[in-house]
Formats: structure tokens, sequence, C-alpha cells
């Protein structure tokens, strides 16, 4: 499993602000590609695995979901989504919700 970079607090909180934003902030603010990043964080960590990369670039790229592993050059499950839709689909594919199960712990 990846290291876990930002905090669960901090990445709700990145989270529920971006929500509340409603669309006003910009791809490159700071909250928003902590929420990003902390989304690619969670889906790793509720989905682990190498055998797919999904790439959000050039905010970040994680893998995800087990199967075959990669150890050089592209893997052969590789998803390339932008940052704003991938921040809709995680957030509607419930990712949020999974992630706060980690704060009530």
């Amino acid at each position: 499993m990846a290291r876990r970079r930002i905090s669960h607090i901090e990445g709700i909180n990145a989270v529920n602000a971006v929500i509340a934003a409603d669309r006003t902030l910009a791809e490159s603010d700071a909250v928003f590609i902590t929420a990003v990043r902390y989304l690619l964080e969670e889906l790793a960590e509720v989905a682990p695995g190498n055998s797919v990369e999904v790439r959000v670039p050039p905010l970040g790229a994680t893998q995800c979901i087990e199967g075959p592993r990669h150890t050089r050059g592209t893997p052969p499950n590789v998803v390339e989504i932008s940052p704003l839709v991938w921040f809709d689909l995680a957030v509607l594919a419930e990712v949020l919700p999974l992630a706060l199960k980690h704060v009530q712990r």
C-alpha cells in the first residue's frame, strides 16, 4: 500500500471545501489539489493492488485493484482522467463516504 501523505482530516476538509465552493475553484488551487490527491490515496486504500493505474495529470497517480502485477513500463490497465472529472467521479462513487469511516476510527 502506498504511503499516506495527506491526513484524513486534512483530506476530508479539502474535499468538503471543494464541494462548498461549487465549481468556483481553479484546478490549480491548493485546496483542490489536496482534495484530488486525497481521493487518489483513498482509492488505493479501499481497492489495494497494482493491476490498474489511475492517472490524474498533472496532480497525481495511484495503483489499485488486485490482479497481475507489473514492474516495468506502462501497466496494461491505465485510466487517465482530468482532475475535475476524477473529483466528481470519486465523490459520486462514494470514495468520500468510505474515507469518512477512517476518521471515525
